[in-house]
C-alpha cells in the first residue's frame, strides 16, 4: 500500500508504498525483485537515515511488523535469538522471566533491536558498550534474496573481521530479520537522582561522577551554575561502579526527596521508578513502555565527544548557553566504552555522548547546530546517526578511520545501492 509515514517526531516523512511481507520467502521475494527499499523499524530516528530511496527517486519501505516473531534462547552459550522488529521493551521483559538480561539498555525501551544496534544508538555507563556490543550474529537478507548468517567466526563478507562493519550499517548491507545478543545472569537495579549538581564540579571530578554507578546521567538545561541533576542507576549486586551514592550528597548534589523528571517539574508518571531496586529492565530506562517516550513533542541531537575531550566539550558550550537553553527542553550526558564497530560514534575510543532534546521548533533548533558542531567537531565529536545534525559529510567523514572499509562492505553487499538513500550515499557510499 502507498502511505506517508513519519517518524514519532513528526519532523521525517517516510513517503512512498509499505511493504509489510508475512514470513521470510515474501521477504526474499521482494529483496530480489530489484526495487528500491529501505528497512523501517519504530521510527524512532530524527535524521533522513530511514528515508527510502536516494533524494528525488522512486523507493519504498519494508516493515517487519507482520513477520513471524522469533524468540529463542541458547543458554549453554549465553545467546539471545530475537527477531529484529521486536523492541526492547518487549525482550528484556522475556529474557528477566528466564532470569537471563542484557549489559544494558537505552533510556527509551520503544526502540527496535535492529534499527537501535544499526543506528549506534547507546545506554550510559563507563565500562559499557553501545546496545550493539552485544550483537554476536545477524541474519540478513541481501539485495537478490539470499539469506546469510553473518557472525566474527563465520566466512564470507561481514564475517570475521567484517563483522564489525556489518553490526553498526545503517541498512546498507540487507534487511535485518534476526539477532543474535549475548546475555548474562539477570540483575537488579535501584536508581537514585541528585539535584543542584555545581558546574564546577563537573570540571573538576567529572570522571569520578561517571564512575560512580553501573550508569549515570546528567541532566542540564544550561540555566545557571549547576547541573539540575545526576541520576545514578547502581547494581545491586555490587557490580560496576567505583562508589555509593545512595546516600547523603554527591559533591554538592542533594539526594532528591521524591520522583524527578529530567526537565525539573514534568511529570514522572511514565518514568521508570526511582528510590527502590528492581529489575534491570524497569530500572536501567528512564522512561517506562506503556507511556510516550521521552517528552514526545521535540527534535533531538547528540554528538558522541571522546571520553578525554568531554570536559573540554561542556566548557565550549557555556558561551553560548543562553542561546542554547532558549531552545532546549533539556540536555543528557553519559558515557560508553569504546568499541570496533566502524561506525559506531564510540568506535577505537571511550566517549562521552552529549545530547540535545529541543523544543519543537525548527526554526531555532537548526541555526545552533553549526555553532555547535564548530565547537565540538574539532574535539573529535560524531554526530549521532539517528539525530538531527547539520555537519556536512566532507566534515564527518573523516571522524571515522575505517569509513572506507565499511564503504567497501556496503558496496559489496548492494552494489547498485538499492538499499540505499541520500543519507547514507552522502556520508558513507560515495
Amino acid at each position: 500500500m502507498t502511505v506517508t509515514r513519519t517518524n514519532w517526531a513528526g519532523n521525517i516523512a517516510f513517503p512512498g508504498v509499505l511493504h509489510e511481507p508475512a514470513d521470510l520467502e515474501s521477504l526474499r521475494r521482494l529483496l530480489g525483485s530489484g526495487e528500491r527499499l529501505r528497512a523501517v523499524g519504530t521510527g524512532h530516528s530524527f535524521s533522513g537515515v530511514a528515508v527510502p530511496a536516494p533524494g528525488g527517486l522512486p523507493g519504498a519501505q519494508v516493515s517487519l511488523a507482520r513477520m513471524p516473531v522469533v524468540r529463542e534462547l541458547d543458554t549453554a552459550r549465553g545467546l539471545a535469538r530475537v527477531s529484529a522488529g521486536l523492541r526492547y521493551g518487549e525482550v528484556a521483559p522475556w529474557l528477566d522471566d528466564h532470569g537471563l538480561a542484557l549489559h544494558n539498555l537505552g533510556s527509551l525501551p520503544h526502540i527496535a533491536v535492529a534499527g537501535a544496534c544499526s543506528t549506534g544508538t547507546h545506554g550510559s555507563g563507563d565500562g559499557l558498550g553501545i546496545l550493539a556490543t552485544a550483537v554476536r550474529a545477524l541474519r540478513v537478507v541481501t539485495v537478490g534474496g539470499d539469506v546469510l548468517e553473518l557472525s566474527r567466526d563465520g566466512e564470507g563478507p561481514g564475517c570475521g573481521s567484517g563483522f564489525a562493519g556489518a553490526v553498526v550499517a545503517l541498512g546498507g548491507i540487507g534487511v535485518v530479520t534476526e539477532v543474535t545478543l549475548a546475555v548474562e545472569p539477570t540483575y537488579d537495579v535501584v536508581q537514585t537522582v541528585h539535584e543542584d549538581l555545581p558546574f564546577a564540579a563537573v570540571v573538576e571530578h567529572f570522571d569520578e561522577i561517571m564512575s560512580a554507578a553501573y550508569s549515570v546521567s546528567l541532566f542540564h538545561r544550561w540555566l545557571g551554575d549547576v547541573v539540575d541533576s545526576v541520576w545514578f542507576k547502581v547494581r545491586v549486586d555490587g557490580s560496576g561502579g567505583t562508589a555509593d551514592p545512595l546516600h547523603g550528597s554527591v559533591f554538592g548534589a542533594r539526594r532528591a526527596t521524591g520522583p524527578q523528571s529530567p526537565v525539573p517539574g514534568g511529570d514522572t508518571g511514565p518514568l521508570t521508578e526511582q528510590g527502590t531496586p528492581g529489575p534491570w529492565h524497569t530500572r536501567l530506562p528512564h522512561f517506562r513502555l506503556g507511556f510516550t517516550p521521552s517528552a514526545g513533542d521535540e527534535l533531538q541531537t547528540e554528538y558522541l565527544v571522546p571520553r578525554d575531550r568531554a570536559v573540554e566539550a561542556l566548557a565550549a558550550l557555556r558561551d553560548m548557553e543562553s542561546d542554547i537553553a532558549a531552545a532546549l527542553l533539556v540536555t543528557e550526558v553519559r558515557s560508553m566504552a569504546a568499541d570496533d564497530l566502524w561506525l559506531s560514534g564510540a568506535y577505537g575510543t571511550d566517549a562521552v555522548g552529549v545530547h540535545f532534546t529541543w523544543k519543537p521548533d525548527p526554526q531555532a533548533v537548526l541555526p545552533l547546530l553549526p555553532r555547535i558542531e564548530e565547537r565540538l567537531l574539532p574535539l573529535g565529536a560524531r554526530p549521532h546517526w539517528g539525530k538531527v545534525f547539520a555537519a556536512a559529510p566532507d566534515a564527518v567523514r573523516p571522524l571515522y578511520p575505517r569509513l572506507d572499509d565499511a564503504r567497501s562492505l556496503l558496496r559489496t553487499f548492494d552494489p547498485d545501492g538499492l538499499l540505499s538513500n541520500a543519507f547514507l550515499d552522502a556520508y558513507v557510499r560515495d
